[in-house]
């Protein structure tokens, strides 16, 4: 019987795959890993921002997808442009695949308390297929191919709100010169979220954030968090799409310069008990700038 749930479970990953492997990875925590799909929101931290996530999906079957995300951006002083880096690595069983990315972003006031950046993303795609099967001549020696493409964004926020609209990836590319279904294809996203005060040190944020695929079904998800006392988040989500799962995710400010966060997802669909959960862990590093703490308000997204 554990055979064969362990059998079922890799078919389950199999099947995502191919229904999936053309979408770019999906974060619980969206919110702080932003620059992965809207190149508009660089610079928008208005200081040296660092982040680095790991997600670890569908944990205890073998062969389970995992992403590894770091990204560095900083706006460029005296100049309404903000500048950034960033690196994902997505691995599911034998596949790999690597996106390096650069951003650049224009910001326009629209009134005193209202910014409208324009971004654009360019870089490359790695896909590579290891050796699954020795005695399968098409697999033996693998493959590894690099192909360009780019993205664009346009983030409108304030110190209360935000809404963005961005596609990452603008070109169709085969990753594997079309001897199976392994496609970058177009991908939109549309993000939005608001602060509201309900107490001398209580905010609530309600975000959302709907992702669309060329030949893939959309995905949304909608998440609820509270802040208390400017240091320690905690909330929920719940995803909508082909596999339905719900999450609990939390964010503790250990300094004004660092930030820690964990989410932990739980699938809802048939999928569930062949699944330990999905796990997440975000680390935040902002070079604080004194001066702008007295001027600015606090950055909430």
């Amino acid at each position: 019987m554990t055979a064969l749930r362990n059998h079922l479970a890799i078919l389950a990953v199999c099947c995502a795959f191919f229904t999936n492997a053309q979408q770019l990875p999906q974060f619980t925590q969206y919110v702080y890993n932003t620059m992965s799909i809207n190149p508009a929101y660089a610079g928008s931290r208005q200081t040296l921002n660092a982040t680095a996530l790991h997600r670890n999906q569908w944990a205890g079957i073998e062969g389970n997808p995992t992403t590894s995300t770091l990204s560095v951006h900083t706006p460029i002083r005296f100049s309404n442009v903000g500048v950034g880096l960033s690196y994902i690595n997505d691995q599911l069983g034998f596949e790999k695949t690597n996106y390096i990315y650069a951003d650049i972003s224009y910001t326009v006031p629209l009134s005193r308390d209202v910014n409208m950046a324009l971004g654009l993303k360019g870089g490359v795609t790695n896909y590579k297929l290891e050796t699954p099967d020795e005695t399968d001549p098409f697999f033996f020696d693998g493959f590894s191919k690099w192909n360009p493409n780019m993205g664009a964004g346009i983030y409108v926020s304030s110190n209360k709100w935000y809404l963005g609209v961005s596609t990452p990836r603008i070109l169709n590319t085969d990753l594997n010169n079309g001897e199976f279904v392994a496609l970058e294809r177009n991908s939109y996203y549309a993000i939005g979220g608001y602060v509201f005060d309900i107490g001398e040190t209580t905010k609530f944020k309600p975000t959302a954030i709907l992702k669309y695929t060329n030949g893939a079904p959309a995905s949304y998800d909608v998440t609820a968090n509270f802040l208390f006392y400017e240091k320690f988040w905690i909330g929920a989500s719940y995803r909508f799409n082909d596999s339905d799962s719900f999450g609990v995710l939390m964010d503790y400010a250990i300094s004004d310069s660092f930030r820690i966060g964990y989410a932990y997802d739980l699938p809802t669909s048939t999928f569930r008990p062949y699944s330990g959960g999905t796990h997440e862990v975000i680390l935040i590093y902002e070079l604080f700038n004194r001066g702008l703490k007295a001027m600015k308000s606090p950055r909430y997204f």
